[in-house]
């Protein structure tokens, strides 16, 4: 009698996991049920991904000189960046996040390039510092999400350290170039105020 009162006991307490926990545990398979929907998922967001490239260079044909190499470009940093989306969503990592920012940093980091290409002189040289500099900080954002995924908080405070040094490093070049367009006393005043924004 003690034996079918303590089986019928773990009968209803199986039965009272939340969440079905001691069904799917007799349920082959059941915490594996949601891998197939997410890899199909993704091949359907990349195969989307791929078709929306092709017509956006289709367009970019009606297009010439440098306004074309800038369609090209936004189309190719739109289709890395889907990717790289749907590879995030599929595999919810923060090292997959990571990926997100950096394809993003760096698509439109060439976007911008691409655009720069249609200045001249000081003004050409200054977008594409101003460029980089953008490109410095947002990369530097994927690099701490990147370390906050397997880092200890010191070495996460250490690699901010180390982005906030890069994208400082580049605004002064950015700001420099500023300054070669002026002559003279001017151009000496800017260079002197640069450097003191920078502690240089």
């Amino acid at each position: 009698m003690m034996k079918q009162w303590l089986t019928a006991t773990a009968c209803a307490a199986m039965i009272a996991v939340p969440g079905g926990a001691a069904l799917a545990q007799m349920t082959p398979g059941a915490n594996t049920a949601a891998q197939p929907a997410a890899a199909s998922g993704y091949d359907a967001a990349v195969k989307q991904a791929n078709a929306n490239y092709k017509a956006a260079k289709e367009k970019c044909k009606a297009l010439s000189s440098n306004a074309k190499d800038v369609c090209e470009a936004e189309a190719k940093r739109d289709r890395d960046v889907a990717k790289a989306e749907a590879e995030a969503t599929r595999d919810g990592t923060p090292k997959a996040q990571a990926k997100v920012q950096k394809e993003k940093a760096d698509g439109d980091y060439k976007v911008a390039k691409e655009r720069c290409d249609d200045k001249k002189g000081n003004e050409k040289d200054v977008c594409v510092k101003e460029a980089k500099a953008a490109h410095e900080q947002a990369l530097g954002a994927a690099k701490v999400t990147k370390e906050k995924a397997s880092g200890s908080s010191a070495d996460v405070a250490e690699t901010r350290r180390e982005v906030n040094k890069d994208v400082s490093d580049a605004r002064y070049k950015a700001d420099k170039e500023k300054c070669d367009a002026m002559s003279g006393d001017a151009k000496d005043k800017c260079m002197s105020d640069v450097k003191a924004r920078y502690n240089k």
